[in-house]
C-alpha cells in the first residue's frame, strides 16, 4: 500500500480523459499514464508538442490534459485557426478539427506554458484562461493503456 502511494505521488499516475478536447489524439474514456518524475530529471524540460497533464489554472483541484504549444519567452498567436510561434507557422499534423479562431500575439511568461487542445473547436484551453504555471504541470502523458485496441505510446 505504501509503495503504491509513493509510486502514484512521485513516479507514475493514471488519468482518465473526460472530454473530447484532445480528439483525435485522445478520445473520451481513454486512460493514460503520466510520468510525474520526468520533468524533475536533470536537463529534462517540457518541449513544444508534449502532451501534459496539469492543474487547471482556474481551479487547481481539477486536472486538464492538453498539448504544449508555447514555451517560456515564445510569442504565440492565431490567425484564422493557424498557430504561429515566434512568427513561424506551427506544423500541427495532430490537429484534424480546425476553426477560424484569431488570437492576438501573447508572450509566454517565464516559468509558464501555453497549451491548446488538439480538437480546437471543442477545447477549453489557453486561449480562454491563459498560461499554465510550470509548477502546475504534473508530467507528460506518454502511454495509453485503455482501450486495448488503442494501446500504445502517445505522440
Amino acid at each position: 500500500m505504501v509503495l503504491a502511494l509513493i509510486l502514484r505521488t512521485f513516479v507514475v499516475q493514471a488519468f482518465w480523459i473526460p472530454s473530447g478536447s484532445m480528439i483525435p489524439t485522445l478520445e473520451i474514456g481513454d486512460r493514460v499514464l503520466v510520468l510525474k518524475f520526468w520533468y524533475h530529471l536533470p536537463k529534462v524540460e517540457p518541449k513544444r508538442g508534449d502532451i501534459v497533464v496539469f492543474k487547471y489554472p482556474v481551479d487547481p483541484r481539477r486536472d486538464f490534459v492538453k498539448r504544449i504549444i508555447g514555451l517560456p519567452g515564445d510569442k504565440v498567436e492565431m490567425r484564422n485557426g493557424t498557430v504561429y510561434v515566434n512568427d513561424n507557422e506551427l506544423f500541427e499534423p495532430y490537429v484534424k478539427n480546425t476553426d477560424t479562431y484569431n488570437m492576438a500575439p501573447v508572450t509566454v511568461p517565464p516559468d509558464s506554458y501555453f497549451c491548446l487542445g488538439d480538437n480546437r473547436p471543442n477545447s477549453q484551453d489557453g486561449r480562454f484562461w491563459g498560461f499554465v504555471p510550470a509548477n502546475f504541470v504534473r508530467g507528460p502523458a506518454v502511454f495509453r493503456y485503455w482501450p486495448l485496441n488503442r494501446i500504445g505510446l502517445l505522440d
